[in-house]
């Protein structure tokens, strides 16, 4: 299920193709953002309850819970991005902001190449064109993700890396807000000089508060291509309902999935602080995301939308209520020179 809208800019209409579709339980509250705070993001959290809180996020992302979920939100994200996106994902290098300590990005540029793999191989069939060595060329050369952080965590980042030969990683501590304009050359990623740069935002973006999303939006809009923005949640009841269904799932699923873990599984079953965590900060999570005119009001502030396409949509991640929302743009025009 899947709604989506485009905007143009510099002509300045708005046309939408959003064809109405049934929402599971999507009744919005009439909220603005709110400013609240997530325990996972205080100082005063203890760093081993942290990283358990943060490896359910990760597993999460690539679950895919029976008969509940179409896909796993990775997979949701790679499919949109291969459907607005189109071919010209491969003229991209995807440079993910806030990676934490690795968080979905190992599992999009899986599906993304996956995907392309894919893609290819059916285009070579319907052409009768299908070579062994074409598909190898294809896989070498695929889709390349590099993670930042201002906080790099090196050791998580070099064991994801190992597993792709296109996930790589900045060893430098990187501002979202004032970037290194040459990124993903300083990455060493292979062939830097011929891609675009894209942004993402995954389950990050709701965390800046205006002023600072603005500076970051700006950066964004001076020194990339193109960036999306996904969030897993949202203001409205359907959302909710989906987080405060993750306490019963994390009692189910945790043993199974965090077995040997043994301090994990003690804050889960014994004292129970890890599942609490996430669903107050999933409660707080929905209640701080943006919606789609609040984020476009926050680039219009930014200053750049002139030679921009915007895309943004929702899509089902699981049949209680959890909606993904999307926010991209694609430069239609040219960077200036030095930019």
């Amino acid at each position: 299920m899947r709604a989506m809208t485009t905007w143009f800019f510099p002509r300045l209409s708005f046309p939408s193709h959003s064809p109405h579709f049934p929402e599971p339980m999507a009744l919005p509250l009439p909220i603005p953002p709110l400013r609240l705070f997530e325990i996972d993001d205080q100082s005063w959290f203890p760093a081993s309850l942290r990283g358990s809180v943060q490896a359910v996020l990760t597993h999460l992302w690539s679950y895919k819970a029976p008969l509940l979920q179409p896909a796993s939100p990775a997979s949701l994200v790679a499919r949109s991005l291969h459907q607005i996106l189109g071919d010209k994902i491969k003229q991209y290098t995807f440079v993910d902001f806030c990676s934490g300590a690795g968080g979905p990005t190992p599992y999009i540029e899986k599906e993304v190449n996956k995907r392309s793999v894919t893609a290819l191989k059916e285009r070579a069939q319907r052409n009768g064109q299908l070579h062994a060595r074409g598909i190898g060329e294809a896989l070498g050369e695929g889709v390349h993700f590099v993670l930042t952080d201002i906080h790099p965590h090196l050791g998580a980042w070099s064991a994801a890396s190992k597993k792709s030969s296109h996930l790589h990683y900045l060893s430098t501590s990187v501002d979202a807000a004032n970037a290194p304009k040459n990124i993903v050359e300083l990455a060493n990623v292979p062939h830097a000089d011929q891609k675009k740069v894209f942004r993402l935002f995954s389950l990050a973006f709701h965390h800046f508060p205006d002023p600072l999303a603005i500076s970051i939006l700006r950066n964004t809009l001076e020194t990339s291509d193109g960036f999306a923005i996904f969030e897993l949640q949202g203001r409205d009841v359907g959302n909710l309902f989906t987080i405060a269904c993750m306490w019963p799932l994390l009692f189910a699923g945790s043993w199974w999935w965090f077995w040997g873990q043994w301090e994990h599984l003690f804050y889960t079953y014994i004292i129970p602080i890890v599942p609490f965590v996430v669903v107050f900060d999933g409660f707080v999570s929905c209640l701080r995301t943006r919606r789609d005119g609040e984020v476009m009001e926050l680039v219009k502030r930014a200053g750049g939308v002139e030679g921009w396409r915007f895309e943004m949509g929702r899509e089902v991640h699981t049949w209680t209520g959890g909606m993904m929302q999307y926010f991209m743009g694609i430069r239609e025009m040219p960077r200036k020179k030095g930019a």
